[in-house]
């Protein structure tokens, strides 16, 4: 069964995976999203026994169904090699009563890796298909991971250029400078004077410029998107959902069949809803844990219905995280009005106009497999803290706010159905903030004096990602205010 993408705006609006892919955002700010999700007719005992890349052939062949098997096979093994430390690919490590599923072994030791390792592969592979001459110039907005992610993915691969905006106080010493030190003459780097919204605002309102497409066209450039609004983003991330549940039936650690619950530190939406659209497929979830930090803009929606970005943005010590406009929300929105693209369009001009729209109760039982709630920094810290003296295990800041949300919801609920925390970066990556949490001694310390202590108390090798910046050169040195990143992508580009 062939599965069409369609806007969350304009039900007229349908296209290929590959065209979902190349396009990235649908018409007037629209998510491509799936017309059906398909079953997983693979066995998850045989599924068990199968490796990573294997897994994802089965996962991501039901939902990209214009890409042939050889076409496919080939981005999967392309991307998921060597450049992850880890056989595995994403190891499930358990501690205490929470199994974590480390997904930072990837090259710039975030998450990211994970669906950015094969985005380019699918990119070049769907602009084959679709005949397409113009060079695609990735337009992208991070918030600390996808912007080193996507900059080492697409980094001088043919017919592409990539640049990325970050918020320029928004991100971690060693976030910003994995960035500003990235080589390739096909990348460019921009701090914004703004935070995280005002970059993807920024973006995608450069996405909706029709004047701006027609110069590029005659330019022979296009845009496309590496955040996870892409769908090529979403479905890699439904893989190590699958794979994850997987590895607990072949460690005896549950019965295929048996429910699980997953814990998501959540900002912009997307790996949270990659697990819900496994659940779709097929895979049994009991719950979705959803994970917020003090910008708590999900978990008041979950307990209110409302969604209200028309508060303050807070600095955090987990940036990724720091997020009042949910992108990805949207495309959960779109499912539980019932596929009503009207419906989902009317709500988007709410948020954009007021800031903030209600769902209705009917929509509002949808979301009972979800929970919300959120950490405070202290909370945070103390986790971190915790866990090391209780288990030796050193986690970042993003995966202890999971942590800490999945103690509350198990002191609230009492349920103890296995459970699978995302855990979405190393701790290398935030060497500072975890390492002043388990002692404050190392407050006057450098950000990478810390990362030879971290190495200390972890016995975990210092990733390569890290070793790579400590003498690297900076490359990238461009700022500009929020309001000139148009201008900005035109001097890049030569417009």
């Amino acid at each position: 069964m062939e599965v069409i993408y369609k806007s969350t705006r304009n039900d007229n609006e349908k296209v290929t995976a590959s065209q979902a892919i190349l396009k990235g955002l649908a018409e007037n700010g629209g998510l491509f999203v799936p017309n059906s999700i398909p079953v997983l007719d693979v066995d998850l005992n045989d599924l068990a026994k199968m490796n990573y890349q294997e897994v994802a052939y089965e996962v991501m062949s039901r939902m990209l169904t214009d890409f042939t098997e050889e076409e496919l096979k080939y981005c999967i093994n392309s991307a998921y090699d060597k450049k992850f430390d880890r056989e595995e690919i994403a190891p499930l490590v358990k501690k205490g009563d929470a199994h974590y599923l480390e997904l930072f072994h990837g090259s710039t030791i975030a998450f990211k890796d994970m669906a950015l390792s094969i985005l380019p592969y699918l990119l070049v592979t769907s602009a084959k298909k679709n005949k397409v001459e113009n060079d695609i110039v990735i337009l992208t907005a991070t918030s600390g991971d996808t912007g080193k992610a996507a900059l080492a993915g697409f980094a001088d691969v043919p017919g592409t250029r990539i640049i990325v905006f970050y918020p320029k106080n928004g991100v971690s010493p060693i976030q910003e400078k994995q960035m500003i030190t990235q080589k390739g003459d096909n990348t460019s780097v921009v701090g914004i004077i703004g935070n995280f919204d005002d970059a993807q605002t920024g973006v995608k309102n450069m996405f909706n410029n029709k004047e701006l497409a027609k110069e590029m066209e005659a330019k022979g450039f296009q845009f496309s998107s590496a955040n996870s609004i892409n769908i090529g983003r979403l479905v890699p991330q439904m893989v190590y959902y699958v794979y994850a549940y997987t590895r607990l039936i072949a460690n005896g650690e549950i019965q295929a069949g048996d429910r699980i619950n997953v814990v998501v530190p959540t900002g912009n939406f997307g790996n949270i809803l990659a697990a819900y659209y496994a659940k779709e497929m097929g895979l049994p979830i009991g719950r979705f844990i959803c994970a917020s930090n003090e910008n708590k803009v999900l978990y008041d929606f979950f307990e209110t219905g409302v969604y209200d970005k028309n508060r303050d943005f807070i600095l955090t010590s987990s940036p990724s995280m720091d997020i009042l406009i949910s992108s990805n929300l949207e495309r959960l929105i779109y499912r539980i009005a019932g596929d009503d693209a009207a419906k989902n369009a009317e709500l988007m001009k709410e948020l954009n106009e007021t800031g903030k729209y209600e769902i209705t109760e009917d929509m509002a039982k949808k979301l009972s497999e979800f929970y919300g709630n959120y950490a405070t920094e202290k909370e945070t810290a103390a986790t971190i803290k915790k866990i090391y003296e209780s288990d030796s295990y050193i986690m970042d800041t993003h995966t202890a706010v999971a942590a800490t949300v999945y103690d509350k919801y198990v002191s609230e609920t009492g349920d103890k159905t296995p459970t699978v925390i995302a855990s979405t970066a190393s701790p290398y990556k935030f060497t500072r903030s975890v390492m002043e949490a388990i002692d404050t001694r190392y407050a006057s310390q450098s950000d990478f004096d810390l990362v030879d202590e971290l190495q200390k108390l972890s016995g975990v090798s210092i990733p390569q990602a890290i070793e790579d910046i400590r003498s690297a050169e900076v490359l990238h040195k461009t700022v500009c205010d929020k309001s000139d990143m148009e201008k900005t992508v035109r001097t890049i580009l030569g417009l």
